[in-house]
């Protein structure tokens, strides 16, 4: 499942703090390195966030290889647009890219999001009360939360296929054309949307790079723009970038009020989550999260401080509500089922104990037993991020007691006490010879 981060072992020391770090506890350091569990590897980017030494990375593809190509189609996230201030606009940085040979598909990238808000909107009309609220998939990194530690949820996953996705698909429609298409990623999560996509078979997408590279690049050739290319009258898609935009544009194309809450950052997504897993979210309609504090401007691909980012997009003019020519052809697209997804989300089983039933209750049995000789302090000195996952690791046969430091104190201790008693004692055979050769030296 992992693909949207790497390890760079010759930069990593070992040093266990990004196990802590991890939602799903996918990370272990064993032999002074980091290792992923890929089964549990969600791309959050926590790991890179907090890694100092830079060792866990964002997965990209050779940038110098992709610009050598004649034609560069480039799908950028909406936060790659509001990176620079001198470019805070989507025109501004089409002519930028333009201008550094790379060809850019806004025009049907907004069309994409009206497409995705407006088919949600249709679903959240039409769906009964008892199946909402429905959790948006915007998000890979939350969508595979969900499907690894709340499987119970995955059935209201809306089923809705990823705007990204659609506007390539749209471009494609249009233009007859088949070049590959490169995505500017802000996180870890959305790489994976490229390489290893949930709800279809292969995406739209060959290639990704970080928003960070992206504008580094574009910002070395030192670009000129003169705000020729004229601006686009649909800017709602940019404001998905951020907690609440995506809630907002699907408002602006349902035919009734509704109730969605939103969230960014992954301790806020898993307690709301888990107070929709234990029944407390009646009335809802919809749920929007984001694994990145703020939305996606605060991904770790990108290039921005995410507050600047904000107060450009606060700063941009445009309006909430569609116009009629844009309704109806959202609507159009809609009966076209472009955003339906391939195939259905489903849940993402854990790795099993053993393939046999018996065995597997019988490790089990034996894994709680270890667990409840562990002090439960979860410190992570033994490389893993609980304790849990340590009794755990033994029965894989990945590890052994004695990897807790306070159970090899404990061993230890044990070991010096029984040598400090054996050291006085003296073999039955001797002991009558020891006897005399006292006495001797007594009468001496």
């Amino acid at each position: 499942m992992s693909g949207g981060v790497i390890v760079q072992e010759a930069r990593c020391r070992g040093c266990a703090k990004c196990i802590k770090s991890c939602p799903t506890e996918a990370l272990r350091v064993s032999e002074g390195l980091v290792r992923i569990i890929p089964e549990l590897c969600i791309d959050c980017g926590e790991c890179v966030r907090v890694c100092r030494e830079k060792a866990i990375q964002l997965y990209e593809d050779d940038w110098q290889l992709l610009r050598a190509q004649k034609n560069l189609v480039l799908m950028a996230d909406p936060t790659f647009y509001v990176q620079v201030g001198a470019y805070a606009r989507p025109a501004l940085m089409k002519e930028a890219l333009q201008s550094s040979g790379i060809e850019d598909l806004t025009e049907y990238e907004a069309a994409a999001y009206d497409i995705t808000a407006y088919a949600i909107a249709k679903l959240l009309e039409t769906e009964s009360r008892e199946r909402l609220p429905f959790i948006s998939t915007y998000c890979p990194a939350v969508l595979r939360l969900i499907q690894i530690n709340f499987p119970e949820l995955v059935g209201r996953i809306v089923p809705v296929e990823s705007p990204l996705e659609i506007g390539v698909l749209l471009w494609k429609q249009k233009t007859g054309r088949d070049d590959p298409v490169t995505m500017a990623v802000p996180c870890p999560a959305k790489t994976t949307l490229v390489h290893a996509p949930e709800g279809r078979e292969k995406s739209t997408m060959s290639y990704s790079i970080s928003v960070r590279r992206l504008i580094r690049d574009i910002l070395a050739g030192s670009p000129k723009v003169t705000g020729s290319l004229p601006a686009q009258p649909n800017r709602r898609w940019l404001h998905w970038s951020v907690s609440g935009g995506e809630c907002r544009h699907i408002q602006a194309f349902s035919e009734r009020p509704l109730t969605t809450i939103s969230v960014s950052g992954l301790r806020n997504t898993k307690d709301l989550l888990t107070e929709l897993e234990l029944g407390r979210l009646s009335g809802v309609d919809y749920i929007e999260c984001r694994a990145c504090d703020l939305g996606c401007i605060g991904g770790v691909g990108t290039s921005e401080s995410r507050f600047l980012s904000q107060l450009r997009l606060d700063s941009i003019q445009f309006e909430w509500t569609p116009t009629d020519e844009e309704r109806l052809a959202a609507a159009s697209r809609f009966e076209s089922d472009v955003w339906r997804l391939e195939k259905p989300f489903t849940a993402k089983q854990r790795i099993p104990l053993a393939e046999n039933l018996k065995e597997a209750m019988d490790k089990l049995r034996t894994m709680n037993a270890i667990f409840s000789e562990l002090p439960h302090i979860d410190c992570g000195s033994c490389g893993r991020p609980s304790c849990r996952a340590l009794s755990e690791d033994i029965v894989r046969g990945h590890g052994e007691m004695t990897d807790c430091i306070f159970k090899l104190r404990e061993r230890i201790y044990g070991l010096s006490a029984e040598i400090h008693s054996l050291s006085g004692k003296i073999p039955h055979t001797f002991r009558s010879q020891v006897i005399h050769d006292h006495e001797d030296q007594r009468f001496v």
